[in-house]
């Protein structure tokens, strides 16, 4: 592409430089016809001990290549902006704008693809408030669904264990007081097992105290991802570091979806790359997420992948579910980098947080 902008300018000086000495010639050549001029005279004319005719290229090419340079300047500069508003647009940074760059084609691609990046700029928020709805609801099945689960477990083990136990109790507390005194051995292991009954029952108060639904209350991605690392720290043998960010506020549906990428991103780093140092970082910039996982592990072709293709393909669905953009690169031996990168919007307007 940038060959392309140099060829541009270059072809414009080439261009006025043939009009110019164009212009020369057809405005000589005509005038020694018609006046009946020997050619010599051009070449023998001299100025300032230069011929004449040098003098007059000279100019012409001066001329020509002034104009074209500087033509060629104006139309590059331009095309360079529209080439890095594209750039910024395949990475993810729709809130991008681009300046009126004229009246011409070149100010007309500019304001079509100002009106693209706003169509896709709303189409992502979009994206990101059915994320977010989807999110919610899912958290709210789950609540329900664990909260069912506990009462079926605790009326279970309500009506069948805790009254076996306090069968067992009942029926030891008998057995003792109609024993004899005589059989101290006997007695003393009946009253173990009393003993053993009641503590059996009191555990099972406590368990089925612990099963009664609860409120569950919810966490930020910071404090989850940081419980998340910490576990997977004391889980494996392994360096973590993070930097995890908050300064601006996530919708449901994108601290879900990044959580769950960072996720299978450890995942994968602990089954297949056999890495010593893994390093994650969360950071808002430039009314983005920046997201990046870094191991130092084996790495692979990404032109080859298998055992990892499931979850690199789940981290870049979940990465565009939310409008963002996911780049993975890898080099054998040498580890592996995942950088993802979501727009930030101000939720219910459409509009990046700024």
């Amino acid at each position: 592409m940038r060959k392309l902008h140099l060829g541009i300018q270059w072809q414009s000086v080439r261009l006025a430089v043939g009009i110019s000495l164009g212009v020369v010639i057809m405005t000589t050549l005509p005038m020694f016809f018609y006046y009946q001029l020997d050619p010599m005279i051009l070449l023998s004319t001299r100025w300032f001990g230069i011929p004449f005719f040098c003098i007059l290229l000279i100019i012409s090419l001066a001329i020509g290549v002034s104009a074209g340079h500087v033509f060629g300047y104006q139309h590059k500069k331009r095309l360079d902006q529209l080439v890095e508003s594209i750039l910024k647009f395949e990475n993810g940074n729709f809130a991008y704008r681009l300046p009126s760059l004229g009246d011409d084609e070149i100010g007309l691609a500019a304001d079509q693809l100002n009106e693209m990046a706003k169509r896709v700029e709303g189409q992502v928020a979009s994206l990101q408030k059915l994320s977010n709805e989807r999110a919610e609801w899912q958290v709210q099945m789950k609540k329900s669904v664990v909260s069912e689960e506990r009462q079926r477990l605790a009326r279970e083990l309500h009506d069948a264990v805790s009254q076996q136990l306090f069968a067992i109790s009942m029926m030891t507390s008998a057995i003792l007081e109609g024993m004899k005194e005589k059989d101290e051995k006997i007695l003393k292991q009946m009253r173990l097992v009393e003993r053993m009954a009641g503590d059996a029952q009191n555990e099972m108060r406590a368990l089925l105290l612990h099963l009664r639904p609860i409120t569950l209350e919810g966490k930020d991605l910071k404090k989850g991802l940081i419980e998340l690392l910490n576990e997977f720290q004391a889980k494996q043998p392994i360096d973590i570091d993070w930097e995890i960010e908050d300064d601006a506020p996530l919708s449901k549906g994108v601290e879900d979806h990044l959580f769950r990428i960072v996720q299978e991103a450890l995942s994968n780093v602990f089954r297949h790359a056999k890495a010593t140092k893994v390093t994650v970082r969360l950071l808002i910039r430039n009314r983005q997420v920046q997201l990046k996982i870094i191991d130092n592990g084996i790495g692979f072709q990404t032109d080859h992948v298998k055992t990892a293709s499931y979850g690199l393909e789940s981290i870049r669905e979940r990465t565009s579910e939310v409008g963002g953009v996911a780049e993975i690169m890898s080099f054998e031996g040498k580890g592996t980098q995942i950088d993802v990168k979501v727009p930030i919007f101000d939720e219910g307007k459409g509009e990046n947080v700024r």
